[in-house]
């Protein structure tokens, strides 16, 4: 029998309605959400040092809408809302379950939080050694611990750090006693599981023919109707907004992809076997997934505190952009020298924004004396000088450096109604290859039915020859995101032509020159022809990660879309 398991919350501060939408919108099996971005355990970090909860409050506030129909409906609810404090989180809950005058079995899961332990905290990206004290430092656990306290009869887990897959996996092991060897169907479910753990990013939320999304105001959050072998029906709700489309999926598998491995503690997903297939209005399949014995590390995200930044943006308007954007920084490093900082960033947009961003050790070097001596050029500097942030002080950031542990050394406790459960028997240990588990990591998907892209091309293109030129965009769906310090941008083709040309032509030096803010990153191309998509890993584009990034989108939201809006020459057939 089918597992329906439905998504209420992308990210710490998605729609609040989402999880009573979902309890009441149709029938589910389980209810999850994700709360915890990379950046959010280092949001949680500095709500914890201000005295507040370390897990994440608006959870409760959802829970207080549902918990009782759930009960009810014997729907189970499977969350990593725990952050830094998953028996805190799972206290709050019975307060607000005696509250509502219920009675729900409530399990906690414990064992990711690695702080204060020994570790090597060489980077698992660059190989750079980490002098400074670790704030937080997580392991990303897989989905059998939640599957174990759903069989010992838990109606709320509570999880703090889990791969986001592993909520879906979890249930699925849970249901169908899926055991360590049971590669394919894991592997299934944790493809399953990164379309949903967005919301509604698998329903229509930022894709790229939005125009094409019927009532996107109103999307629907999504469901992974998950089979016994793996295999898996992403949907929504009927009457609402949204759309689930081949592309629709498609946009959100590629979205933070690297290799076609996708490592994970339960299994190593192949995104190059995904096959996507229409089954119906509003309904893909996700079938042929293969998977591959997990590696023997898992991922530790840590966190520090590195110092204060301070921002300010300047509007530079009319002629001569450039040279008064030369003349701004004159006479800000005449009075506060830049050489005087620990890193100096300087963005000119293409829309006539100068950002100026400083990061110091030190808090007043970075507060107003910056700010202040910015303000202070106002009436000595280019012509229609003014600026879109008053001088302000500086703030603390925090750094995402990852690291890795042997998977031998982390071990889960699982604890149901505060009571602590047997650790579980040793499990045959994988065989991958030592690599580090990637909770939020992801693979692209097939873009096999007709997608949305044709119909837009209804402009007329000028061209020389057999060649047109035209905006990527006009052929290509894309999707970006970050993975700490390095950003991902997934390209997809909606027919094999479309991406055998894409194929050819969108190589990381077109890639660079389309996009010159790429040139001094290196960038590695993945190929999945089985899906018609590549895949592109940009290598510290986001410096030390979202919380220490200068850029205006430090999370590299908009990279596939800006890489969409660049004419290319493209044959014109491949624009009908």
């Amino acid at each position: 029998m089918t597992l329906r398991i439905a998504n209420c919350s992308g990210f710490y501060g998605d729609r609040l309605s989402a999880a009573r939408e979902m309890v009441e919108g149709g029938p589910i099996d389980v209810l999850t959400g994700d709360w915890l971005a990379e950046l959010t355990m280092l949001i949680l970090a500095g709500n914890r040092l201000k005295g507040r909860p370390g897990y994440a409050p608006t959870f409760l506030r959802q829970l207080e809408d549902v918990l009782g129909p759930c009960l009810d409906k014997s729907i189970k609810i499977v969350a990593n809302a725990g952050g830094l404090d998953p028996a805190g989180c799972a206290e709050a809950v019975h307060d607000l379950a005696t509250r509502l005058g219920l009675s729900p079995t409530i399990a906690h899961i414990t064992g990711d939080d690695l702080t204060g332990r020994p570790l090597d905290l060489a980077n698992a990206d660059t190989g750079e050694p980490l002098t400074a004290t670790p704030l937080t430092a997580n392991a990303y656990l897989g989905g059998r611990p939640i599957a174990t306290a759903l069989a010992a009869g838990a109606d709320v887990v509570v999880t703090g750090r889990v791969t986001d897959a592993a909520l879906v996996t979890g249930p699925g092991i849970w249901r169908y006693g899926w055991g360590p060897g049971d590669l394919d169907q894991l592997a299934g479910s944790v493809v399953a599981g990164h379309v949903i753990e967005c919301g509604c990013q698998a329903t229509g939320g930022n894709y790229a023919f939005f125009q094409d999304v019927p009532d996107l105001a109103h999307c629907g959050f999504p469901i992974a109707e998950l089979n016994a072998d793996g295999s898996a029906v992403i949907t929504k709700h009927p009457g609402t907004g949204g759309l689930v489309s081949v592309g629709t999926v498609t946009a959100q598998l590629v979205y933070e992809l690297g290799g076609p491995r996708y490592l994970g503690p339960d299994v190593v997903a192949r995104f190059d076997t995904i096959t996507l297939t229409d089954d119906g209005p509003d309904r893909v399949l996700i079938s042929g997934v293969r998977g591959e014995p997990p590696p023997d590390t898992l991922k530790v995200a840590v966190n520090y505190l590195a110092g204060y930044r301070n921002t300010m943006t300047l509007v530079l308007t009319g002629l001569d952009v450039e040279a008064k954007a030369r003349a701004a920084q004159d006479a800000l490093w005449a009075r506060v020298p830049r050489d005087s900082f620990d890193r100096v960033d300087v963005e000119l947009t293409d829309s006539g924004l100068l950002r100026i961003t400083v990061m110091d050790a030190d808090e007043r070097r970075a507060g107003r004396a910056f700010s202040a001596a910015v303000v202070e050029t106002g009436l000595a500097s280019y012509p229609g000088f003014y600026a879109l942030t008053p001088p302000g002080n500086a703030t603390p950031y925090g750094v995402y450096w990852p690291v890795l542990i042997p998977a031998s050394e982390v071990h889960p406790r699982i604890f149901i109604n505060g009571n602590e459960l047997p650790p579980p028997a040793p499990e045959t240990p994988g065989a991958g290859r030592a690599a580090g588990s990637d909770g939020q990591g992801l693979g692209p998907s097939g873009a096999g039915q007709a997608s949305p892209i044709g119909p837009q091309i209804a402009k007329q293109a000028s061209g020389v020859g057999d060649q047109v030129r035209v905006p990527l965009g006009w052929v290509a769906g894309a999707r970006s995101g970050d993975k700490g310090g390095n950003a991902n941008l997934g390209v997809w083709a909606d027919t094999q032509e479309r991406y055998d040309w894409l194929a050819a032509h969108l190589t990381p030096d077109t890639l660079q020159r389309l996009l010159p803010a790429l040139a001094p990153h290196r960038v590695d191309r993945y190929e999945l022809p089985n899906i018609k998509a590549l895949n592109f890993v940009i290598h510290g584009l986001l410096g030390r990660g979202v919380a220490a990034s200068p850029r205006m989108d430090p999370q590299a939201k908009a990279l596939g879309e800006e890489l969409r809006a660049k004419e290319v020459d493209i044959p014109p057939h491949l624009r009908e």
